[in-house]
């Protein structure tokens, strides 16, 4: 468990009652220092985030917005950092990778233009992938500084997926707090910890049991309870499967079972090829998808005008006169959707490559992997098969309450996080709580404005005001 209390500079902290609010997170990241950005999943980091990348581009400061993986990559309008720090499917990075990254004109002008770096979902980036960023950095930019000399934040959390490594690894061997990088790069820890996908309900509870790495019969109780769970006659909840196979089949069967003909949207693409081919991958669309009326579909995009995010659940009940989908949420909006846009920016906001589909899945059935970063109205999740530890984790977040979710089964491994991971989360909350205590908005300000004038941006007086 999480001690009670902590003691600094002779003072006792309790830990249990700690707040970080995203307003002081987010004057830390404004200031200009390396930070670590986390907390359970629904406490905001991707808010914060997203309300810090739009002070960046308002104060015209060059940053390059990058993730661990494609589908997070989308979620914030950004590059995966393989793709961007020209490491590609690399661990390591050669002398002579390093010399063919200088030459290059487009690589050695975006490291030279960056004043920030953000990678989110860092839980699954390597170790050895994090070594290798900072040392392209340094080097391109010739600047023996951690990373280069400039602002890096690290967004995620590590209770979430893991690193892929090799058979032999451990957790040590991969996550990237264990990394000689992340101990140069001085990076400061936010942790937030409001809940805002899920208030304080038995699920929230029983999240933060699996966050403890101890679990009560309490909650072994509930999830069986959960097992019983029905539904409404209306709502046709989420299939959560582990394994892709699972997830296919299920679609596909509900799909072809519907009466009616399919219809066919093919989607758009445009710019460079490699980069065209990075969004195919990590859209959860599909290049060429087939709909019926009353298909059980997911929206996979945020669009605050149009009432729906990414999660948001629905059935096909109709086509508009141009041909595009009609959707009736759980809520019982009508949606009439369109084209959507994918893209890859470059550090001044301009396209470098475009997917454009209807922003829409078949949904009757997804993997836990790809739910990541998703919340959903309602669930039918197998946890029977889990085979890593954090996947019970992550689906079981996915959700706002334990009602909607009806459990089909779990095992032992889908309770569990990494123990490493667990060590690292109590120290992180204990060294972003000294921080909390250290630091007041008044001086991060002040800190705020030097590091604008250090980077070249406009200092505003809206800005000054955040």
């Amino acid at each position: 468990m999480i001690p009670k209390y902590i003691r600094f500079k002779g003072i006792n902290f309790i830990l249990s009652n700690y707040i970080m609010t995203q307003e002081k997170a987010l004057a830390l990241l404004k200031s200009g220092a390396n930070l670590f950005l986390t907390g359970s999943a629904g406490a905001g980091k991707t808010y914060v985030l997203n309300q810090f990348i739009q002070y960046l581009q308002d104060a015209k400061i060059h940053v390059a917005i990058t993730a661990s993986t494609g589908i997070a990559a989308t979620h914030i309008k950004g590059n995966t950092i393989h793709s961007w720090s020209g490491i590609g499917i690399k661990q390591i990075i050669a002398s002579k990778d390093l010399e063919y990254l200088k030459k290059t004109n487009v690589y050695r002008d975006q490291f030279n233009k960056t004043k920030v770096l953000i990678i989110d979902e860092i839980s699954m980036l390597h170790k050895d992938q994090l070594n290798s960023i900072h040392q392209i950095l340094s080097y391109c930019r010739d600047n023996p500084m951690a990373f280069g000399g400039i602002q890096v934040v690290l967004c995620g959390d590590f209770f979430q997926l893991p690193p892929i490594g090799n058979y032999h690894e451990t957790s040590k061997d991969k996550f990237a707090f264990m990394s000689d990088a992340w101990v140069w790069g001085e990076f400061k820890i936010a942790y937030l910890t409001d809940q805002y996908r899920q208030s304080e309900n038995e699920l929230n509870r029983i999240l933060e049991e699996i966050r403890s790495g101890k679990i009560s019969q309490n909650t072994i109780d509930s999830l069986n309870e959960a097992k019983g769970n029905t539904f409404e006659k209306e709502i046709e909840p989420t299939k959560l499967y582990t394994h892709n196979v699972d997830v296919d089949t299920i679609n596909n069967k509900f799909l072809e079972n519907l009466p009616g003909k399919r219809r066919y949207f093919k989607a758009l693409t445009k710019g460079d090829k490699s980069l065209v081919t990075t969004l195919k991958k990590s859209v959860l669309t599909q290049d060429n998808m087939s709909l019926k009326i009353g298909a059980k579909v997911m929206f996979v995009k945020n669009n605050s005008e149009k009432n729906y995010i990414n999660g948001t659940l629905g059935e096909i009940i109709d086509y508009s006169t141009l041909g595009f989908p009609v959707v009736k949420t759980l809520e019982g909006d009508e949606i009439t959707t369109s084209l959507e846009e994918w893209s890859i920016l470059n550090e001044a906001g301009h396209p470098l490559a475009t997917y454009q589909q209807v922003p829409l899945r078949l949904a009757w059935a997804i993997t836990v992997h790809k739910s990541q970063g998703m919340t959903l109205d309602a669930a039918e999740l197998d946890l029977s098969k889990t085979f890593e530890r954090g996947q019970g984790y992550v689906a079981l977040s996915r959700l706002r309450a334990l009602d909607r979710l009806k459990l089909l089964g779990f095992n032992n491994v889908a309770l569990q996080v990494d123990p490493l991971a667990l060590k690292a989360d109590r120290r992180f909350r204990e060294l972003s709580q000294i921080l909390d205590e250290e630091t007041n908005l008044d001086e991060l300000d002040v800190k705020r404005k030097d590091f604008i004038r250090k980077s070249g941006g406009r200092v505003l007086t809206k800005l000054q005001k955040d």
